[in-house]
């Protein structure tokens, strides 16, 4: 044999022989883009879905790490998602007003990836080679094909599980597929009868803030309530107040007075200042003076938190409530803002009433709510009238753990520092 016949078998051999790796055949080898679903991160607090409010990128889009994706909005915060990864949006998985599940892919993002010899650990969201793909189409043909239903595993299983026919549900996937969640809704049964529609009626779903409200609310009454209410002599404090907004040329209201007030009450009754675990079997006692104000926004009732307040100068105080109002206006609160409360003022009075009954925020175990500022006759020390101005408020707290006499102590003492405003400063 010719040393080049030789040199060519030799190299025929080394080819053969380069084609099965363990007796595994390799298909690919070349430089694939690599289809990642990225999908919609923990937002924290609980939260599982979100509305999708408005897409910053379209599928064609070519994306680097941090760029804006989307703004979404939970029922507590409005929040915009950046990308991890570069590369080319492939596909968005919802439309605007969509909502969104955490966990589930939000859009697909096409990057590129090297697959090598022998890689047999690429994952799920990466593009398979073509024979195991084609594999893949042939066994949902032939499942297509059978008279069975047509689905997963994993959902014939859980339809095992619960004894359920699969003939009877109904497919809502593509090509008429059994879906997971097909099987969960036959199993939770069918849905109550909807409300009749008159052509006079408009129909909005009950989402964002709103729908936070009917869950808070829902396990707010689950309280037993006991409401304290006083009325509070503002006069000197209104003097205070004008002599500060015209030093410090800034717009300042009544709030950041009583937000101070109250944390330096919650320093004598720490009990106001708590919350209750899930059965009402342990009470937890912040150290921390989160203050929440009750607002009322452009997305319906909101509860953002002023951190800490028994650090901060009513000054302060007043800088971050105009910051968290700002934020209110623009619908724009961050999971920061909204998470961590450990007590909270309503100011009704900014629109009006005088005596109301605030409902506790779970897992809180006390709320004051403010009245309307007016003017009413009243006497001087030497029983001459005069004009005083005064403001009622009203303090629910959960009768489980606070008792009545607690609870008007705790006004006592935000009563005597609202009235001789004064003594706020002595507690800075």
């Amino acid at each position: 044999m010719s040393t080049s016949c030789r040199a060519l078998s030799i190299l025929n051999k080394l080819l053969t022989k380069n084609k099965v790796v363990q007796g595994k055949h390799l298909h690919v080898y070349r430089k694939l883009a690599a289809k990642v679903a990225f999908n919609l991160s923990d937002i924290g607090e609980g939260i599982r879905e979100v509305a999708v409010k408005e897409w910053y990128v379209k599928a064609g889009d070519k994306v680097s790490q941090f760029d804006n994706i989307c703004e979404v909005q939970s029922d507590k915060a409005s929040v915009t998602i950046t990308s991890r990864y570069d590369g080319v949006v492939s596909k968005l998985h919802y439309k605007v007003d969509d909502i969104a599940l955490v966990g589930k892919p939000l859009i697909d993002i096409e990057t590129d990836s090297d697959i090598v010899e022998g890689a047999n650990d690429v994952t799920e969201t990466v593009d398979k080679p073509i024979m195991e793909e084609t594999k893949t189409r042939q066994d949902e043909h032939v499942e297509e094909s059978h008279n069975e239903a047509f689905c997963i595993p994993s959902v014939r299983r859980l339809a095992k599980e619960h004894k359920l026919d699969l003939a009877n549900i109904k497919g809502t996937g593509k090509h008429g597929r059994i879906l997971k969640e097909d099987v969960l809704k036959h199993i939770q049964g069918p849905k109550p009868t909807k409300v009749p529609v008159t052509d006079e009626a408009r129909i909005e779903p009950i989402k964002g803030f709103k729908k936070a409200m009917v869950k808070t609310m829902t396990e707010a009454m689950k309280i037993p309530h006991f409401v304290y209410s006083d009325e509070i002599k503002v006069t000197e404090l209104s003097k205070v107040r004008s002599k500060l907004r015209e030093s410090q040329d800034t717009k300042l209201s009544l709030v950041p007075f009583f937000v101070k007030a109250v944390s330096n009450a919650l320093q004598r009754y720490p009990i106001i200042n708590a919350s209750v675990d899930e059965h009402c079997e342990n009470i937890i006692y912040h150290k921390s003076h989160n203050i929440g104000i009750a607002m009322d926004t452009a997305l319906g009732l909101a509860v953002p938190v002023i951190k800490n307040v028994e650090n901060l100068s009513i000054m302060e105080i007043s800088s971050e409530l105009q910051r968290l109002i700002k934020n209110g206006k623009d619908g724009n609160f961050s999971p920061s803002d909204l998470s961590g409360g450990t007590f909270t003022v309503s100011n009704v009075g900014s629109i009006g009433g005088t005596y109301t009954k605030p409902l506790i925020l779970t897992p809180q175990v006390a709320i004051i709510a403010v009245g309307a500022t007016k003017i009413v006759p009243g006497f001087d020390s030497s029983k001459n009238i005069i004009a005083e101005e005064i403001i009622n408020i009203s303090g629910s707290a959960d009768h489980r753990i606070i008792d009545g006499a607690t609870m008007a102590r705790f006004v006592k003492v935000l009563k005597k520092q609202l009235e001789n405003p004064y003594l706020l400063f002595l507690n800075m």
